[in-house]
């Protein structure tokens, strides 16, 4: 018999099934009479302007403070917490109501760990890894372990100590990569924009030999895919992400993708839509890109323009202010092609972007590496804060007996970040 997933247990703590410890809330409601939330990961939060949204606002389940929601889709991993708020959610989420009085923050920690996590995704079902989906009927007959009341209290009194003060660090640092960002920001501003005898300004349209706005069609991903897609999620100021971030797309629907939209190396990509509209990157090689939704791409004329300095010059404050952001009919800002075709630079000669793009790179990439260091660092703090909690609600670590002093109780900020890249989106089951 295989160890079960939370592993050996102190004898004192029991195990029931979750159909034993919860009954699901299947009660549909509209949006009007119980106000939308949003199940992310940073928990559960009134519903966030930028999410994607379905039109079926009075098709939506009833969630009561204490309640514990889950998002039952793979591709929301993660999207869990306990409800403080009475409200309502999509129909994609799974909504569980403790059946007996015990500390809610204990399942909050538990629910969301990351040995759950993963049980919780293996029982389900589905054709490919984003369209996997885990039904409570899946779920109810998993064993769940349940300490004794007054260790839950104790358990969950040391986890929000120590959790806030990882919290406390991983913001710090997360500041400092907001003044670096600020500070490169400022140099491509400098850059960019100092103009001079013999700079002159150009349309965007008369400096590109190539324009081509994203595709429409949401493409199936694939993980064992060999091509990347480049999303507005994965542009950063001035750069790519890790390709790590990014999906992968299967061999023959980047065949019929590549058709649409070859990029190559030195091309740009621009984020029309989302939260990160006006960021500009360079396709950093040829072939194993493709173009992504909400995103527009440009090949410059390498006879008029060094491709790197547009790209720089796109993510100049001056140009950005260029655009004029629309949000009707729609809840994410997007900027209108024709608009963005007729932004205009102010572009020295050749030889003077040449000189300008080696000076950006070269701080820019300073920049970077430390911004790097620190986003290691915030990884090694979260991996200790997720095998912290794993091993204090599962029992491998005992904290009865430790003394929880005064402490400030601060919040992981990412949350907020991670809900506006729409990965809470309110999509309802068919």
């Amino acid at each position: 018999m295989s160890m079960p997933w939370y592993g050996e247990l102190p004898e004192r703590w029991e195990t029931h099934k979750v159909s034993e410890l919860f009954v699901e809330r299947r009660e549909k409601v509209s949006d009007t009479d119980f106000a939308p939330l949003s199940v992310s990961k940073g928990g559960i939060v009134p519903q966030i302007a930028t999410v994607a949204k379905s039109n079926a606002g009075d098709n939506r389940k009833l969630v009561r403070k204490g309640d514990f929601a889950i998002n039952s889709r793979s591709d929301r991993r993660g999207s869990s917490g306990i409800s403080q708020y009475d409200g309502s959610v999509s129909l994609i989420n799974i909504v569980l109501t403790p059946r007996s009085e015990t500390n809610g923050k204990y399942w909050h920690y538990l629910l969301r760990s990351h040995n759950f996590i993963e049980e919780y995704y293996r029982n389900g079902r589905g054709i490919v890894a984003d369209l996997w989906t885990t039904r409570l009927s899946e779920m109810k007959t998993v064993y769940l372990p349940l300490p004794p009341r007054d260790e839950q209290d104790q358990i969950v009194r040391y986890l929000d100590w120590k959790v806030s003060q990882i919290n406390k660090l991983i913001n710090a640092k997360r500041r400092q990569i907001e003044l670096l960002g600020e500070q490169k920001r400022a140099v491509v501003n400098k850059a960019v924009m100092r103009g001079g005898e013999g700079w002159k300004r150009m349309r965007l349209k008369n400096v590109t030999t190539k324009v081509i706005d994203c595709p429409h069609e949401t493409p199936v991903y694939s993980i064992d895919g060999k091509y990347y897609v480049i999303r507005t999620a994965d542009q950063e100021f001035c750069a790519i992400r890790d390709n790590s971030r990014m999906y992968l797309l299967e061999e023959e629907e980047y065949q019929h993708r590549i058709r649409r939209s070859s990029l190559q190396k030195d091309d740009i990509v621009y984020g029309r839509e989302g939260e990160r509209w006006g960021f500009a990157c360079l396709v950093p090689e040829n072939d194993t890109y493709c173009l992504g939704q909400r995103i527009m791409q440009f090949r410059c004329d390498t006879k008029k323009v060094v491709p790197a300095f547009v790209m720089y010059a796109l993510n100049a404050d001056y140009v950005r202010s260029q655009g004029v952001v629309d949000t009707f009919g729609s809840t994410s800002p997007h900027v209108n092609i024709s608009t963005i075709r007729n932004y205009y630079l102010i572009v020295p000669d050749i030889t003077e972007q040449d000189g300008i793009v080696v000076h950006l790179d070269q701080q820019c990439s300073r920049i970077d590496i430390i911004v790097s260091k620190f986003n290691d660092e915030i990884t090694l703090l979260g991996e200790y804060r997720t095998r912290l909690i794993s091993d204090v609600v599962t029992g491998k670590l005992d904290v009865r007996g430790v003394a929880v002093p005064e402490y400030e109780v601060v919040e992981d900020a990412v949350g907020d970040a991670e809900i506006k890249e729409a990965e809470d989106s309110e999509v309802t089951e068919e």
